[in-house]
């Protein structure tokens, strides 16, 4: 189970499926942070050196120490102090606005952030002390490319506030459906593109002694995720902009309601395990994944290595996008949800800026992306570097063929966690996939979570 934090703060609004963000002004309460900073003396600046980092110069990196670890950033500042001879210090971090946030003030911040987890720093407060990065992605990769060049689409949308794009979120999340290829395979089973597809698997599933889906007590709003991407997908931008802006009668739409209504087929069908309600997330994630009585389940990427000491031997745990109410929807099937998370910055006051930047740089190279997928069985926004083979993970492999086989179709919201609307959430959803709330009652108190949070806006 992942919390998103990507970094917006709770007045912007991420206003369409393909658009850049489009943000409110935002006030800023370090901007006026005492000088004592700036940068060290700087090299020529040339189309290998594009930031003019100084030889010999010195780069403090503070990384936050999640689930991703931070060894993946001294991979790609070796590489950096190889080419400048530079010497680059990776610090590991957890508390990253308690320990970070008295350094913004003081005028000497480090020269590259991880500014991830529960306690990173709000963007509202730094926004005006930040390096923009758009020359990072005009620069050219190690391997002579341009970097922008070499990313998956829209990957500036979630680091970008007011205009300026200050954060380059590195590892790409990706919303899908769940299933062990071998188990389908041995079935002749084929994972559903629409709802009525998922109802025929749903009474083959139950044929054969399993069930289609299960959920968990803190987890039972990964559905409102498949059902909202589904409802995107068929509706195309205008349902994705009315969700995510909280406007009126938004859960009304008649997308959201056909895909709401397939969902409670399924749960008068008697499809889900039963008892959801009062089961901790990851035992209910075991019976799919170690147990294998249900057969699908709606999660990000993060799903395999959140389940890799409880999944069967044998399961090729494997995505595909979350089905569509017809075969005409307004986006195609093989649209995602999927976005760039892990943001980091370059502060302004930072003593080496191009150092900062330059491991960016390094980062976004074909060796270090490739080494970060390799170790972290995750894609980063750099396509194309993840093998056949996925190195011995099925799950990446499918990640990537997603990613590949969407395209421009990729879309993200941010509304749930950018109000903190999640915990609100979880009591209708787990209501509803329990059978006690019906269609009405789910429609009703969404909209009721919305408004709420339109009205605290």
């Amino acid at each position: 189970m992942t919390t998103e934090n990507r970094g917006l703060d709770r007045r912007t609004f991420i206003r369409g499926a393909f658009a850049a963000a489009v943000a409110v002004p935002i006030t800023v309460s370090l901007a006026s942070c005492s000088s004592g900073g700036g940068t060290t003396s700087s090299g020529t600046k040339s189309s290998t050196n594009p930031f003019g980092i100084a030889d010999s110069s010195k780069i403090e990196a503070v990384i936050f120490n999640g689930g991703y670890g931070y060894d993946y950033v001294t991979f790609a500042a070796k590489l950096v102090d190889k080419k400048w001879k530079t010497t680059s210090t990776v610090t590991p971090q957890t508390n990253i606005a308690q320990s970070l946030q008295p350094r913004f003030v003081g005028g000497n911040p480090p020269d590259l952030i991880d500014n991830s987890g529960a306690n990173q720093i709000g963007f509202n407060t730094i926004l005006k002390s930040l390096e923009t990065l758009d020359d990072v992605f005009d620069a050219n990769n190690y391997e002579g490319k341009k970097i922008s060049d070499t990313l998956y689409p829209n990957v500036k949308v979630p680091g970008t506030f007011s205009n300026k794009f200050v954060a380059m979120n590195y590892v790409m999340t990706v919303y899908a459906v769940w299933y062990s290829a071998s188990l389908f395979e041995q079935n002749s089973w084929t994972p559903p593109k629409t709802w009525d597809e998922a109802l025929d698997l749903g009474a083959k599933a139950k044929a054969a002694g399993k069930y289609l889906f299960v959920w968990g007590k803190e987890a039972a709003t990964y559905y409102l995720t498949l059902a909202l991407d589904s409802a995107i997908k068929e509706g195309g931008e205008d349902v994705l902009n009315s969700v995510n802006n909280l406007e009126k009668n938004a859960w009304s739409q008649k997308p959201i309601q056909d895909v709401f209504n397939k969902l409670a087929e399924i749960v008068q069908a008697g499809y889900f395990i039963p008892g959801g309600a009062g089961t901790q997330f990851t035992a209910a994630q075991a019976k799919w994944s170690n147990d294998q009585q249900a057969i699908l389940y709606p999660s990000g990427g993060w799903i395999e290595n959140e389940m890799k000491n409880a999944t069967k031997s044998g399961f090729k745990m494997t995505g595909a996008p979350e089905p569509t109410v017809t075969s005409s929807s307004k986006m195609p099937y093989e649209a995602l949800r999927a976005a760039a998370g892990e943001p980091y910055i370059v502060p302004s006051q930072g003593k080496n800026v191009a150092g900062g930047k330059e491991i960016m740089r390094a980062m976004l190279s074909k060796d270090s992306a490739t080494n970060f997928s390799k170790t972290r069985l995750a894609p980063t926004i750099v396509k194309g570097l993840v093998p056949s083979d996925g190195f011995g993970s099925t799950a990446l492999v499918s990640q990537t063929t997603m990613l590949d086989k969407a395209g421009q179709n990729i879309f993200d919201w941010e509304f749930s966690s950018l109000y903190g609307l999640n915990t609100d959430q979880l009591v209708i959803w787990n209501a509803f996939l329990s059978g006690q709330a019906d269609v009405a009652a789910l429609t009703t108190q969404m909209q009721a979570i919305s408004d709420k949070a339109a009205a605290s806006k």
